[in-house]
């Protein structure tokens, strides 16, 4: 983890196609099925004593999550598709330059996945970069396996760093494009949504203590299956595993429902977010005290939205120390902004202190 500037290394970067999937180390594989699989309705690619495969309906690889069993609740990789198997020799070329430590392994790491490397980037988050993978039956077409709160597509990721602006100019160097951010008037950046495929981001940062995993998203095809969703979880008794929303978006204009797994990780369904293909894409910068930004409609934003957050794995497969932000924080300074208190620039903001008025 540093917190000085990051070097734009020599070496030319790995093409990354888009993020691909998490492998992520839960406590208690049965209760996770029970979340993901009989709740949510990813499908299951394979699974055994320890280990499930899962994936979104219109995935042609082999997973998009991998849930391990494990000692503590963290995130173990969070993995990319690169464009071709030269990519990946670029990409450990690219962060040994870096001076990252960097595992490389000819059969994967994980099941499904074939030649690739794992390392731990400047801000302390596992990456993984991957060309070759076992190919699967895409269920596009599989309407009678489909419920009406099908989970079509893995979306993004969501990282939490103590320095946003270090790590957008990192990921930028990477050949990350961002779409949005959130500024305030002296130009300190609070968060950034950055993407490679054509769409609002593949990963975004958000400023807090990190580095931790914010949350994964997966997208259905209209917002009608998130409210179904919702619906389900009401019938099932389960409503508390909702934390935030259902609404819509400011940042990325997409409707959104925020669930939090039995571990704590947080997941986010998302759809209808826009394009962003074009070279002249132009970026979208948002007012930190805009309260429209976080949830178009002004609804609050619950404090543990902000506080809470899995921990991320070194290679060894131990828990990154998580380091504190520095810098005046988006919770601390603007909070209010966020619907504990309506505010606009220029108005006067009460004392909070994580999300409770003093």
């Amino acid at each position: 983890m540093t917190t000085t500037p990051i070097p734009t290394p020599a070496a030319t970067p790995p093409d990354i196609l888009r993020c691909a999937y998490m492998d992520l180390v839960v406590t208690d594989l049965a209760a996770s099925r029970e979340f993901y699989v009989d709740i949510l309705g990813l499908v299951v690619t394979e699974e055994n004593e320890t280990e499930i495969y899962l994936r979104s309906f219109e995935e042609f690889i082999h997973h998009n999550l991998v849930l391990r069993q494990g000692p503590v609740a963290a995130v173990a990789a969070f993995a990319f598709r690169v464009r071709s198997p030269l990519d990946v020799d670029l990409a450990e070329a690219y962060y040994r330059e870096l001076g990252c430590r960097t595992e490389r392994r000819a059969n994967g790491f994980v099941t499904g996945i074939g030649d690739s490397v794992r390392v731990e980037d400047p801000l302390g988050f596992p990456y993984e970069f991957f060309f070759d993978t076992e190919h699967v039956e895409r269920l596009a077409w599989r309407y009678d396996l489909q419920g009406p709160g099908a989970l079509v597509r893995l979306d993004h990721f969501n990282q939490v760093t103590p320095d946003v602006g270090l790590g957008r100019g990192y990921l930028e160097d990477l050949g990350f494009r961002v779409t949005e951010d959130i500024q305030d008037a002296d130009g300190v950046t609070y968060a950034a949504w950055l993407r490679r495929k054509d769409t609002v981001h593949d990963t975004a940062l958000t400023g807090g203590d990190g580095p931790r995993m914010h949350h994964i998203a997966f997208s259905t095809h209209e917002k009608h299956n998130i409210i179904y969703i919702c619906d389900k979880l009401g019938a099932l008794r389960k409503s508390d595993l909702i934390e935030r929303g259902p609404g819509r978006h400011g940042v990325s204009n997409a409707f959104y429902l925020y669930l939090r797994d039995p571990d704590g990780h947080r997941v986010e369904i998302y759809t209808q977010d826009y394009y962003t293909g074009d070279p002249d894409n132009p970026v979208v910068t948002w007012d930190v005290h805009d309260n429209q930004r976080r949830d178009w409609w002004g609804n609050p934003v619950v404090p543990s939205w902000y506080t809470d957050a899995s921990l991320v794995l070194d290679l060894d497969g131990t828990p990154q120390p998580v380091i504190e932000r520095t810098q005046s924080s988006e919770m601390a300074v603007t909070v209010g902004a966020d619907g504990f208190s309506y505010t606009r620039k220029g108005e006067e903001m009460p004392e909070y202190k994580l999300g409770h008025q003093l």
